[in-house]
């Protein structure tokens, strides 16, 4: 049968819910629309995450009129509907500790929604126009507002292998939204054979492997609720995903640049490149 697109998802403001669809445009930060937007500290413009704030994954935003708009959703609170403006006010942001450049403020009503919601006095951001930041790895790649990289991809069988794994010590499987992926992969032959691709081919698209995957607390958090749900799956990917090279942190899936711009679809055939190798850590 070969591999095919099973999943498509982008995620319209970094750390809130993904949008799933069944055909997507990539460009050079990746699927359209994907983190576009981002909620930041209102004093330091620091990106908020789910790392710290969970209560995010249940904020539901929604792209309007291709971009023109975004439409922000979440349980007990009123609907908020804001013009996307990339020539706002310009805010410093960073990430990690370190400057990322300027986003796009997208005014006050986005700023007291947010800090209503997530209970701590926000502002909401947009990649600007003229935005250029480099990501990192094999194959850097240009990224927009995701925590480095262009594209997340991940394979129904690395999920059906951890799944295995977490039911056979007695807990139950995550869905694989935990990993907020933007495509999942069906017909790998084995878990974790993303790992190995070290091209993709999906129609016109094509992209370049960058990194693993490296997981941080994220995956413990209910996607549905915003409420912590841990300690699966971290806990069992620790007992066989270490990568020492990365601090010892566990990893699922991979991390990729893009290299070919163009349109793919859930039901294309991907074809990869593969490294000649296994191994735990950079091949």
């Amino acid at each position: 049968m070969g591999i095919t697109v099973q999943r498509l998802t982008y995620y319209p403001v970094k750390g809130c819910a993904g949008t799933g669809v069944e055909s997507a445009r990539v460009g050079e930060t990746g699927l359209e629309h994907d983190r576009s937007f981002m909620v930041v500290d209102a004093i330091d413009g620091t990106f908020r995450s789910q790392r710290t704030l969970p209560a995010m994954a249940a904020v539901r935003p929604a792209v309007v009129d291709g971009g023109a708009a975004l439409r922000l959703a979440a349980d007990g609170v009123e609907s908020l509907v804001l013009d996307a403006d990339p020539d706002g006010v310009r805010r410093a942001v960073s990430m990690f500790g370190r400057d990322i450049g300027e986003g796009a403020d997208q005014g006050d009503a986005a700023a007291e929604w947010f800090s209503e919601v997530l209970g701590v006095k926000s502002r909401l951001v947009r990649v600007p126009t003229g935005f250029d930041r480099d990501g990192w790895g094999e194959t850097p790649g240009k990224v927009g507002f995701a925590d480095a990289h262009a594209v997340l991809v991940v394979s129904q069988a690395s999920l059906d292998g951890l799944n295995a794994r977490i039911e056979a010590a007695g807990a139950a499987p995550v869905p694989v939204d935990r990993f907020r992926p933007n495509i999942v992969l069906d017909g790998c032959a084995e878990p974790h054979d993303e790992d190995r691709m070290r091209l993709l081919e999906i129609g016109a698209v094509q992209l370049a492997y960058a990194v693993r995957a490296m997981r941080c607390a994220v995956p413990m958090v209910d996607q549905l609720t915003g409420l912590r749900a841990g300690p699966e799956p971290i806990r069992t990917l620790a007992t066989y995903r270490r990568e020492p090279e990365y601090e010892n942190k566990v990893s699922f899936g991979l991390k990729a640049a893009v290299v070919r711009h163009g349109t793919l679809a859930v039901g294309d055939t991907a074809v990869p490149t593969w490294a000649q190798q296994r191994g735990t850590g950079l091949l």
